[in-house]
């Protein structure tokens, strides 16, 4: 039996494809959410994080199909390989500021733009990651932090660290996932803050591996993106990395 199968018995219906199509997840009626549960991963200072209203992670059927958004949650199922890249969790992951400068990801031959911020602006850095398949990685922050149902990889910079190890960093901590930069992408300027993105292929790492920040991780098509990403102020990234134009805003 399929794992949508399995699914016919439940309140909650995985996203699944269903032939050719794509189908998102949604609820029977009297349908209920998971139950809180603890996060795998513990916070900053070694305490647990409770997960108020989980994620459901999507059926088998779209981890390899480019038009789905496949969702995996921390400790979950996760395919061998994706793409060519295998899902392997990164075991030797920097811990140190110099270690992040100098990994891999890092891409030092990148030519990139001054960045410039005005005084008392905090500064942050985050990628787009791609996939060959045409999808892009966004996390889902725990207990939607901030507001954020949906994001891209991001967080402030911190001593000793670039804005591509800020990125990298970032990444791994936040998706699992471990990234080789690949390009600029854009600056984007709030009231209070400014943050470079850029672009970044997976070469490693794992989702369900990602840290007490995020309860799921998913990897959608540009097409969907404007679904999960809630907060306007990730569309302009959405749009520059071929989403299409940003919806208005109401």
């Amino acid at each position: 039996m399929t794992d949508v199968a399995d699914d016919l018995t439940k309140a909650h219906v995985k996203g699944h494809m269903r032939g050719q199509h794509y189908v998102k997840p949604y609820e029977r009626g009297g349908g209920q959410p998971l139950p809180p549960h603890h996060h795998p991963k513990l916070g900053d200072k070694g305490e647990k994080v409770l997960v108020k209203s989980p994620h459901h992670p999507s059926a088998e059927s779209t981890w390899d199909n480019p038009d789905a958004v496949a969702t995996f949650v921390p400790g979950g199922d996760v395919p061998r390989e994706l793409n060519g890249v295998p899902i392997r969790r990164w075991r030797d992951a920097p811990v140190t500021a110099e270690g992040w400068e100098y990994c891999d990801g890092v891409n030092h031959d990148l030519a990139e733009p001054a960045f410039h911020v005005s005084p008392g602006k905090s500064v942050a850095a985050g990628v787009v990651v791609e996939e060959k398949d045409g999808r892009v990685w966004v996390i889902h922050p725990t207990n939607a932090f901030g507001g954020y149902r949906a994001s891209f990889p991001k967080g402030g910079i911190e001593k000793g660290l670039s804005l591509q190890a800020t990125a990298c960093k970032e990444t791994y901590e936040e998706a699992g996932l471990k990234v080789k930069i690949t390009g600029f992408l854009m600056d984007v300027e709030r009231t209070t803050s400014k943050a470079r993105f850029y672009r970044a292929v997976r070469v490693g790492g794992d989702p369900s591996d990602c840290g007490w920040e995020s309860e799921a991780v998913s990897l959608a098509p540009r097409s969907e993106l404007y679904d999960l990403l809630n907060m306007h102020t990730d569309h302009p990234v959405a749009e520059a990395v071929g989403a299409g134009p940003a919806p208005k805003m109401h």
